[in-house]
C-alpha cells in the first residue's frame, strides 16, 4: 500500500503576511535588540519539510513558512530531552569562545582608534568637489561601525564625528552621501548610545526631519526614520521640540508595514516622556494617530494606541483638549478596539489602558460623555463585566491588583460617565453632566437596562470590596438620576430589595453607607413600592440593626456579617502603595492629591445618622413589630417549622410511629405546598422562618442538635432516618401541581441556594503579588521555595520543661507546610529524649503510600509542602534523581533504600512527609465514602499523636492548618484587619510551643471510631452507605454551629445525597408495598426516577469565590487558600461547577504548574480542557514502546517512570512518529489490551455465541454493554482456566498506575468502566443490592426481586404468623425458589463456591437470604475486594486516588475518558478550522462536513482515532481540542481521486485531497481511517 492512509506529520501553524523579515531597510546586523520593531520580526523560514522524529523526507503540501515555523518548534521540544553532559559541554564550549572574542575585540579595539581617526581626517579635509572622497570614507566608516564595539569608541571622537555626519546628511545634492552619512548616525546610535546627545546637539534632528518633510528619496527616507527611533530612545523631548512626531507620521502611508512599525516606535518613545507644557507638538498628530488605529496591522495599531494613552494621560486636566481629542474620532476608535467583537484584538495592557483613557476622558469632558452614550458603550461594557463574571473558567471579575485591571477600569468609566457629586469634581461638569441626562432621559434609561443586570450579578457572584463599592456607586448614581417612572421601569425586572439586604451584611462603612442612600433615594421616589418589599425582603431590619443590635439578636437572618479580605487591600496605590480609602477607589478627579485621598469622607457617625434618618420617616413602629409587621408567609412557615420540631421531639420520647408519621407526612406536604407556592418567599423569610433547621432536624430524627451521637443511638436511629428521607424524597420528587415545570426538589434546592448567597461570609483572601520571588525555606525541609517565606521565631513557653530551647533565632518557614510537619522539624531539635534521626525518617516513609519520591498534595488540608514549590532549579535536579533510578521501587524498596539514606539528606530532598490523621477526615465524611477505607493511614504508636503544641499571641494553633492559614484564620477570627502583604512577609511571627498532654483526638475521630457499628446497622442489603455518615458533628469547624449558613450546608448536603441514592429510596417504598400486599406483580418493582442534574446544586458565588482564590498567586498549593476552600470541597464538593473542582484537583494532587492557564479575554472558544495544559513546566520522557508487546511496554514504562512527576511522551519501534497522537494511541492501545478476554479481569457476557475457549485466544474483547466491572474471584482459588489470580492482581495494578498517569499527563483513555467501578474502587464507596444493576442488569433485578419476596416473608411472619400463607406468598413468577434448581454457587462462575465444602447446598426457601447475601457480597464485596485494593495500590503510586473523591461518577467517566458522544452536527462548523486552499464554503469541506454528519458512533470513534490518535475527545467535545481540528487541502502530484488522505496527530491536522465527488471522498476517507491505523510513518 505504501505510504497511502498513513499518517504524516506536517505543519499547522502559518505566519501572517505581516510576520516576514522587512526586506527594504539595510538593518545592521548587531541592531540592538530593544528596539520593538525588532521584537516582532521574524527571520524567513525556508526549510521546505518538516516531519517527526528528526528524519529527512516527506512532501510538504503546505506553505513552506509553516513548515519552518513547526519545525523550529518541534526543534526546541526535542532540545528539552538532551542530557546534562551535552549542555555542560555546550555551556563550556560557548565560554571558550566568548573568550576568544573578548581578546579579539580587545586588540580590534586599538586598532578601531587609529581607523576613526584617519576616516575623521579624511571626511574633514574632504572638499564638496572630492565626492568618492567621503563616499569612500563615510562607507569605510559604516562598516567600522557594523563591527566595533562601545569600547572603541570615546566621547571626544563621537563629538568630533556629529557635527561631520550632520553636515553630509544635509547635502542634497548627493543621496549617497545622504544615505551613508545618515546610515553612519544610525550605527553610530545603536553603538554608542551616548551619541544621540552629541548628534542632538549638533542639530541632527532637524537633519533629519526635514528629509522626511520633503521625500526626494525613499532609500534615504527609511534610513532617516532608523536614525531617528535611535535617538528618540535618549533624547524624545529635543525629538518632540524638532517637530520629530509630525515628521515620521507626515508620508507613513507609503511605507512598507515594517518600516512603520519603525516609524510608530520612535513616536512611543516621543510619547513616553511628554512634557507637562506645550502640547502643540504633540496634539498635532492626534488626527493622524487616530486614522492609524484602524489600521489591519496589531503591533501598528499597538503603538498607536501607547501614543494616544499617553497624550490622554498629559493633556487629562485640560478639558480643552479633552475636547479636542473628542473632536478628531479618538473615542471612536478606542470603543471600536475595546469591544468584544471587534476584528483587531491588542493586548490585555493595551486594552486596559484604552479603557483609562476613556475614563479620563468622560472625567473632564462633556463632549465625551454625549459621545460614549451615543455609541451605546453601555453594551459593551456589560459583556467585558459578562465575560469575567458569568464564565467561572475565564478571568475574574475581581481586581488582581486594584489598579490596572480591566474590570476596575470599566467600573471607573462607568462612574465617570454618571455626574458625581459637587464636592468631588468641578462643579461645571457636574453641571454639565446632569443637563445632558437631564434632557436625554431615554440614554439614561437604556444606558440602566444594560447595566443594571449585570452589576447586581457582579455584586452577588462575591466580588470583593472594592469592585462591590464601585458597582454600589454606580447603582447609586443610577438611582438618583433616574426619574420616578423611568426608575420604576428599570427595576421592575430586578429584585433590587433582596439585593439591598446582602449588602447590608457586609461590615464595611463606605459600602454601608453607599447602601443607605439607595434605600432612602428609593424610599423617596417609589416609596409606596418598595415599603412592603423591604419589609419582605428583611431590608428594614437590617437598616435597624445598625441602630440597635440588640433588638435583632434574635434574628436568624445575620447582620453586618460579611467579610471580604484582602492582604494586600485594593485601596493601595499601585506605585507608592499608600493606602487609599475607599472613598477614592473610583474617583475620576484628575486633580485629587494623595494627600486628601488619605483622609476618608465618611465621617465617623454617617452611617448611623443615615440609618436613624431613614427609621424615623420611612419605618413605623408596626413594620418592625415582631408579630404584625412579619408577612404572612413567614408566620405560615414558623409555625408549621414549630410544629415539625415540637413533633420530631414528641416522636423521641413515644413510640407509637404510625400516628407521627401521619402528622409529619401532612406537615411536610404544607410545607412544600407552601415553598412550592405562587406567593414568592425572600431570602429573608425562608431564613427567618427556621423552616431550615426544622427540616433538617426532622431529617436526622433529632440527632442534629445534639453535641454528640455516641455508636448506639446511631445504631437505634438510622432505620428511622431512612424513613425519614423515604417520606421526605417521595414529596419532594414527585409533582405537587400536574402543570408545575420544576420538581419541589429543585425548587427547595434553588431557594437553599439563594439563602446560601445571602448568609455566607467565607472570606476571598487575596495577595496582589504581582510576580512571585524565590526563597530558601530552612523549616521544614530546608528547600528553595518559588514563594516568599514567613520569618518565625520559636520561642518555648516559659512553664515548659521538659523540653530544650529552641536556639536557632529566627528561621525562614515555607509558609504552606502544616504544623504537623514544622512539628516534625522541631521536635528532634527540642525533645529531652533526641530520636534516632534515620528511624524518623524511616517511620515518617511509612507514613506514605508508595514511593519516597512520590509526594503528593492532601484535598481534605493543606499541610503538606511539595517538590512543586520548588524553584526552576529544582527540575534539573529532579532529572537526574531520575537517571539515578532508572528502575521504579515499590513501596517496600523505597523505604528500604530510605533507611540508608542520612537524616540530613532525606530533610533536603524534601521527599518525606508525616501525613496527619486529621487530613484524611475531610474527604471520607462525603456522603457514601466508605469508611474502613478512609481511616488514616497513621503509624500506630508516639509518632500518630501530636507532640506539640503551638500558640500564636496566646491562642492554640489548630494542626490541620499551614502555618500561612493559621495566621489569616486567627486574624479572621479576631476581625482584625488583615496584615498587608509586605509586612505579612516582612515581620517576624513569634510562634509558642510546649509539649501536648493528650493525644490528638477529636470528635470526628470519635464517630469514626464508632461508625464501624453504625454501618452494621439494619441489613447489609437493605441500607445505603450514606446514612450513617450525614451524623458528622462538626460539618465545617470553623463555622459558627448557630449560623443559619451550618442548617443550610447540612440541608443542602442531606438533599444532595438523597438525589443520589433516589433510586434506592423509591425502590424501598416499591418493595415495602409488595411486602405489604399492596402489589402483587414483581414487575411492579420497576420505578422511574426522575432526573435531577447535579449542576442544580452548584453555587455559583462560592464557585466564583475559589476562582478567585486559585487565580491568587499564593495559590501554589490548596495550603495557600483558606480553610473553608479545603473543608466545603472535601464536604461539598458539589456546590463547586465542574471545572472549578478540576482546577482544583490538579492543584491540589499536581501542584501549581499543571493547573490550566487562564483564559485570555478574547478567547472565546470556551475550551474547558487543553489535553496539552498538563505539562506545564515538568520535565518530559520519551519512551520506547513496541507495537506488539504494548502491556509489557506500559508495565516497563510504569515501573521506570510511574513514581515520577515527568510528562511521558511515546516513540514506537521501527516509526519515527512521536509526540502527543502517538502517545495519545498507545494509552488507547494500552487500554485495548486490558479489555482483551482472557485476561481474567473484567465480568463477561457469556450468553453471546463466543465459547469460553474462543474467548481463551485473547482475539476479542469483553463484551460489557453497561461498563466494565472486576470479574470476582474466590479466596480459594489460585488458578481459573489456565488464569492464574497472582497476574490478575499486577494487571490490576499496572492498570491504576495507567489510569493515574494518564490524568496526571491530562491523556483521553479508551475504557468503558461501569458506573459502579467509579463509585467502589475510585471514590471508595460501598455498593449495595441496588448497583448490581448498573453493570449486570439481569442478575441485580433477579437479586431484588429475592429481597423483595424475602422482605414479604419477614412481614407475615411478623405481622400474621401464617405459614400457609407465607408458602403461596414466596413463590417466584409462579415457581417454587426450590424448583429454579439454584445452588450455592456464584452465578456464572461455577467455579465460585458462596460456602465451604465440596457439597453445593441447593437453594430453598429456608435460606434464601443467606444466598442472596453472599451472592451481593461475593459479586461487590470479599469477591472482587483483593482487585479493587491492587488497583488503588498502583493508582497511589502516582498520586492519592483520595483526590479523585470530588467528583461524580460521571464526572470521572468525563475526567478520564472524555466526551462520550464525539460531537454534534450543528458544531462542526463553529469547531473546525478550514486553511491552505479550504474555506468554509469550498465543495469538498461540505462534502467532509455531510460526510462526518452521516458517521455512526463507530465511524466517529475511527475518524478521532486517525486524526487525534484518540478514539474520544477531551472533556469539552471539539471546542476544546487542543489544537484545533484543521482541515486542508492535499496538493497531490497525480490525479486526486486516486490519493488518501493524510494525518498530523500531533497537531489534529488532516490534509484532505480535493476529491471530484463526495460518494469518492467518503470511500477514501473510510479506507483511510480503517486502514490507515497502527503505525506512524511519512507520507
Amino acid at each position: 500500500m505504501g505510504n497511502r492512509g498513513q499518517k504524516r506529520p506536517e505543519s499547522v501553524e502559518e505566519f501572517p503576511a505581516d510576520k516576514r523579515a522587512c526586506s527594504s531597510l539595510e538593518f545592521r546586523p548587531s541592531s540592538s535588540s530593544n528596539s520593538p520593531v525588532q521584537t516582532h520580526m521574524n527571520s524567513p523560514n525556508s526549510a521546505p519539510d518538516f516531519h517527526e522524529g528528526g528524519q529527512d523526507g516527506g512532501e510538504m503540501d503546505s506553505s513552506s513558512s509553516a513548515s519552518g515555523s513547526v519545525r523550529s518548534e518541534e526543534g526546541e521540544k526535542d532540545s528539552a530531552y538532551g542530557s546534562c553532559d551535552s549542555d555542560d559541554l555546550a555551556d563550556g564550549e560557548l565560554r571558550f569562545n566568548r573568550d576568544i572574542l573578548r581578546d579579539f575585540q580587545r586588540r580590534r579595539s586599538s586598532g578601531d582608534h587609529s581607523k576613526f581617526k584617519k576616516i575623521l581626517a579624511s571626511l574633514t579635509e574632504a572638499d564638496e568637489v572630492d565626492v568618492s572622497g567621503v563616499l569612500a570614507a563615510l562607507t569605510e566608516l559604516c562598516e567600522v561601525l557594523s563591527f566595533c564595539t562601545e569600547s572603541s569608541l570615546s566621547s571626544l571622537t563621537v563629538d568630533s564625528l556629529a557635527p561631520v555626519l550632520v553636515k553630509h546628511a544635509k547635502q542634497e545634492s548627493n543621496p549617497d552621501i545622504m544615505l551613508l552619512a545618515i546610515r553612519a548616525i544610525t550605527y553610530l546610535c545603536d553603538v554608542f548610545p551616548r551619541s544621540s546627545g552629541l548628534l542632538s546637539r549638533h542639530g541632527a534632528i532637524p537633519a533629519l526631519c526635514e528629509r522626511l518633510l520633503a521625500i526626494e528619496y525613499l532609500d534615504v527616507a527609511e534610513q532617516c526614520l532608523q536614525a531617528l527611533e535611535k535617538i528618540s530612545r535618549d533624547q524624545p523631548l529635543a525629538c518632540l521640540q524638532s517637530g520629530a512626531i509630525m515628521a515620521v507620521l507626515n508620508y507613513i502611508d507609503f511605507f512598507s508595514t515594517s518600516v512603520q512599525r519603525v516609524a510608530l516606535s520612535t513616536v512611543v518613545n516621543i510619547c513616553n516622556k511628554l512634557p507637562s507644557e506645550c502640547t502643540e507638538p504633540f496634539m498635532l498628530a492626534v488626527p493622524s494617530l487616530c486614522n492609524l488605529l484602524q489600521n489591519e496591522d496589531r503591533q501598528l495599531v499597538e503603538n498607536v494606541a501607547i501614543c494616544l494613552i499617553k497624550i490622554v494621560e498629559r493633556v487629562c486636566t485640560l478639558p480643552e483638549m479633552l475636547n479636542d481629542l473628542c473632536v478628531h474620532g479618538l473615542i471612536q476608535q478606542a470603543t471600536r478596539l475595546i469591544d468584544l467583537n471587534s476584528r483587531t484584538t491588542v493586548s490585555q495592557p493595551i486594552y486596559t489602558g484604552l479603557i483609562g483613557s476613556l475614563v479620563k476622558l468622560a472625567s473632564g469632558s462633556v463632549v465625551a460623555v454625549r459621545t460614549l452614550f451615543e455609541l451605546n458603550i453601555s453594551s459593551i461594557l456589560k459583556d467585558i463585566l459578562c465575560t469575567y463574571d458569568l464564565s467561572h473558567g475565564m478571568a475574574s471579575v475581581n481586581t488582581v491588583d486594584g489598579h490596572c485591571n480591566q474590570v476596575c477600569e470599566v467600573l471607573k468609566l462607568l462612574n465617570a460617565l454618571l455626574p458625581a457629586s459637587a464636592g468631588d469634581q468641578d462643579v461645571q461638569m457636574v453641571l454639565d453632566k446632569e443637563s445632558f441626562l437631564a434632557n436625554q432621559p431615554d440614554l439614561l434609561q437604556k444606558f440602566g437596562n444594560y447595566i443594571l443586570p449585570i452589576l447586581l450579578q457582579v455584586v452577588g457572584s462575591g466580588a470583593n470590596l472594592y469592585v462591590c463599592y464601585g458597582c454600589l456607586s454606580i447603582i447609586n448614581k443610577l438611582v438618583y438620576f433616574s426619574k420616578s417612572d423611568n426608575l420604576l421601569e428599570l427595576l421592575n425586572n430586578t429584585n433590587i430589595s433582596s439585593f439591598l439586604a446582602g449588602v447590608f451584611t457586609r461590615k464595611e462603612q463606605h459600602v454601608l453607607i453607599i447602601a443607605l442612600q439607595i434605600v432612602e433615594t428609593l424610599l423617596q421616589k417609589l416609596s409606596d413600592t418598595f415599603l412592603n418589599s423591604f419589609v419582605k425582603e428583611g431590608v428594614f431590619f437590617a437598616v435597624d440593626a445598625l441602630l440597635t443590635p440588640e433588638n435583632c439578636s434574635q434574628l436568624k437572618f445575620p447582620v453586618l456579617s460579611g467579610t471580604h479580605i484582602s492582604i494586600d487591600t485594593n485601596q493601595k496605590h499601585a506605585a507608592k502603595e499608600v493606602s487609599r480609602c475607599l472613598c477614592y477607589a473610583f474617583d475620576t478627579d484628575q486633580f485629587s492629591l494623595v494627600s486628601e485621598m488619605e483622609t476618608c469622607k465618611v465621617e465617623k457617625d454617617s452611617v448611623h445618622n443615615l440609618a436613624k434618618h431613614i427609621r424615623a420617616k420611612y419605618m413605623t413602629t408596626e413594620l418592625l413589630n415582631s408579630d404584625r409587621g412579619l408577612t404572612d408567609v413567614l408566620q405560615k412557615l414558623r409555625s408549621f417549622s414549630t410544629v415539625l420540631t415540637d413533633l420530631v421531639d414528641a416522636s423521641m420520647h413515644d413510640h407509637n410511629s404510625t400516628q407521627h408519621e401521619e402528622k409529619f407526612y401532612f406537615t411536610l406536604h404544607q410545607i412544600i405546598t407552601i415553598l412550592n407556592g405562587k406567593e414568592t418567599i425572600s431570602n429573608f423569610e425562608f431564613i427567618e422562618s427556621g423552616i431550615v433547621k426544622s427540616l433538617v432536624n426532622y431529617l436526622s430524627n433529632g440527632l442534629y442538635i445534639r453535641e454528640k451521637v455516641g455508636s448506639y443511638s446511631l445504631s437505634s436511629h438510622c432505620d428511622n432516618v431512612e424513613k425519614r428521607f423515604e417520606v421526605f424524597g417521595g414529596l419532594l420528587l414527585s409533582l405537587s401541581e400536574p402543570f408545575s415545570e420544576n420538581l419541589p426538589l429543585s425548587v427547595l434546592i434553588q431557594k437553599l441556594q439563594h439563602a446560601l448567597s445571602s448568609v455566607e461570609n467565607f472570606p476571598v483572601i487575596l495577595s496582589h503579588a504581582s510576580k512571585q520571588r524565590n526563597s530558601f525555606a530552612t523549616v521544614p525541609n530546608g528547600r528553595c521555595v518559588s514563594h516568599p517565606c514567613l520569618k518565625v521565631r520559636f520561642t518555648k513557653e516559659e512553664a515548659e520543661t521538659s523540653l530544650y530551647d529552641y536556639s536557632e533565632g529566627i528561621v525562614t518557614v515555607d509558609p504552606f507546610s502544616s504544623l504537623d510537619a514544622i512539628e516534625g522539624f522541631l521536635w528532634r531539635k527540642v525533645s529531652i529524649k533526641r530520636n534516632d534521626p534515620t528511624k524518623s525518617v524511616f517511620q515518617a516513609s511509612n507514613e506514605i503510600k508508595g514511593p519516597i519520591f512520590q509526594i503528593p498534595l492532601e484535598a481534605g488540608c493543606q499541610g503538606k509542602s511539595h517538590d512543586l514549590m520548588e524553584s526552576e532549579s529544582m527540575s534539573s535536579e529532579f532529572s537526574e534523581m531520575q537517571e539515578d533510578k532508572d528502575s521504579s521501587q515499590s513501596a517496600t524498596e523505597s523505604t528500604r533504600n530510605l533507611r540508608e539514606m542520612t537524616s540530613s539528606e532525606a530533610t533536603s530532598s524534601g521527599e518525606t512527609h508525616t501525613v496527619s490523621a486529621e487530613k484524611e477526615l475531610h474527604v471520607s465524611l462525603e456522603p457514601g465514602v466508605k469508611m474502613k477505607t478512609q481511616s488514616p493511614e497513621r503509624c500506630s504508636g508516639e509518632d500518630a499523636l501530636v507532640k506539640l503544641l503551638f500558640y500564636l499571641e496566646g491562642k492554640q494553633l489548630n494542626h490541620d492548618l499551614t502555618i500561612y492559614q493559621a495566621i489569616i484564620q486567627q486574624q479572621i477570627e479576631a476581625e482584625d484587619e488583615i496584615i498587608p502583604s509586605g509586612k505579612l512577609w516582612g515581620q517576624v511571627h513569634t510562634l509558642t510551643y510546649r509539649a501536648a498532654v493528650e493525644p490528638k483526638q477529636t470528635h470526628s475521630q470519635e464517630y469514626l471510631q464508632n461508625s464501624s457499628v453504625s454501618a452494621k446497622v439494619g441489613t447489609f442489603l437493605q441500607h445505603a452507605p450514606f446514612f450513617p455518615n450525614i451524623f458528622v458533628p462538626e460539618l465545617l469547624a470553623e463555622l459558627d454551629k448557630s449560623s443559619p449558613t451550618y442548617d443550610i450546608l447540612f440541608l443542602l448536603r442531606s438533599l444532595e445525597g438523597m438525589n443520589k441514592i433516589k433510586y434506592h429510596l423509591m425502590f424501598r417504598q416499591r418493595m415495602n408495598a409488595f411486602a405489604e400486599g399492596t402489589i402483587d406483580n414483581l414487575d411492579d418493582l420497576k420505578v422511574a426516577v426522575p432526573v435531577l442534574p447535579e449542576n442544580e446544586f452548584v453555587d455559583s458565588k462560592l464557585t466564583e469565590k475559589l476562582e478567585q482564590q486559585m487565580r491568587d498567586p499564593l495559590a501554589v498549593s490548596v495550603g495557600g487558600m483558606p480553610l473553608w476552600c479545603s473543608q466545603l470541597m472535601a464536604l461539598y464538593p458539589f456546590l463547586f461547577g465542574f471545572e472549578a473542582r478540576c482546577k482544583y484537583f490538579r492543584l491540589a494532587a499536581f501542584g501549581p504548574f499543571q493547573v490550566q492557564p487562564h483564559s485570555s479575554l478574547h478567547n472565546t472558544s470556551g475550551a474547558p480542557s487543553d489535553r496539552r495544559h498538563t505539562a506545564g513546566a515538568l520535565p518530559r520522557k520519551k519512551f520506547l514502546v513496541c507495537r506488539d508487546r504494548i502491556l509489557d511496554s506500559a508495565a516497563q514504562m510504569m515501573k521506570l517512570h510511574a513514581c515520577h512527576k515527568i510528562v511521558l511522551e511515546v516513540e514506537y519501534s521501527e516509526e519515527v512518529g512521536t509526540g502527543l497522537g502517538p502517545t495519545l494511541e498507545f494509552y488507547t492501545l494500552v487500554c485495548h489490551e486490558f479489555q482483551k478476554t482472557g485476561l481474567g479481569m473484567w465480568r463477561g457476557d457469556y450468553t453471546s455465541s463466543a465459547s469460553w475457549e474462543s474467548l481463551q485466544t485473547g482475539s476479542e474483547m469483553v463484551v460489557s454493554p453497561s461498563g466494565l466491572f472486576p470479574r470476582p474471584w474466590s479466596s480459594t482459588i489460585i488458578t481459573s482456566n489456565g488464569i492464574e489470580f497472582s497476574v490478575v492482581i499486577k494487571q490490576f495494578m499496572l492498570l491504576g498506575q495507567v489510569v493515574a498517569k494518564a490524568l496526571q499527563d491530562g491523556r483521553v483513555l479508551d475504557l468503558p468502566f461501569s458506573k459502579a467501578f467509579y463509585k467502589l474502587v475510585i471514590l471508595g464507596q460501598e455498593l449495595t443490592m441496588c448497583d448490581i444493576q448498573s453493570f449486570d442488569p439481569e442478575l441485580g433485578m433477579v437479586l431484588l426481586e429475592f429481597q423483595a419476596l424475602i422482605n414479604r416473608k419477614r412481614y407475615i411472619e411478623t405481622v400474621c404468623g401464617e405459614k400457609s400463607k407465607f408458602d403461596i406468598d414466596m413463590r417466584y413468577r409462579n415457581t417454587n425458589i426450590e424448583d429454579l434448581s439454584l445452588n450455592f454457587v456464584l452465578p456464572g462462575y461455577s467455579d465460585y463456591a458462596l460456602t465451604s465444602g465440596s457439597d453445593h447446598k441447593m437453594v430453598t426457601t429456608a435460606n434464601l437470604e443467606d444466598y442472596v447475601s453472599l451472592v451481593v457480597d461475593a459479586t461487590t464485596n470479599t469477591g472482587i475486594s483483593r482487585q479493587v485494593e491492587a488497583f488503588r495500590s498502583g493508582f497511589n503510586q502516582v498520586f492519592p486516588i483520595k483526590h479523585l473523591q470530588i467528583f461524580t461518577e460521571a464526572e470521572l467517566e468525563k475526567l478520564l475518558c472524555g466526551e462520550r458522544d464525539s460531537w454534534a452536527c450543528n458544531e462542526l462548523l463553529d469547531h473546525i478550522k478550514f486553511d491552505h486552499g479550504y474555506t468554509a464554503s469550498s465543495p469538498p469541506v461540505i462534502d467532509l462536513l455531510e460526510i462526518m454528519k452521516e458517521f455512526g458512533h463507530e465511524q466517529q470513534r475511527a475518524f478521532l482515532q486517525f486524526v487525534t490518535g484518540a478514539p474520544r475527545l477531551p472533556p469539552g467535545g471539539l471546542a476544546s481540542l487542543n489544537p484545533k481540528l484543521t482541515i486542508v487541502q492535499k496538493h497531490c502530484s497525480k490525479w486526486a481521486d486516486a490519493d488518501l488522505p493524510s494525518v498530523m496527530t500531533c497537531a489534529n491536522y488532516l490534509k484532505l485531497p480535493a476529491y471530484s465527488s463526495k460518494e469518492r471522498m467518503k470511500e477514501k476517507l473510510l479506507y483511510a481511517i480503517t486502514e490507515g491505523q497502527g503505525s506512524f510513518h511519512l507520507s
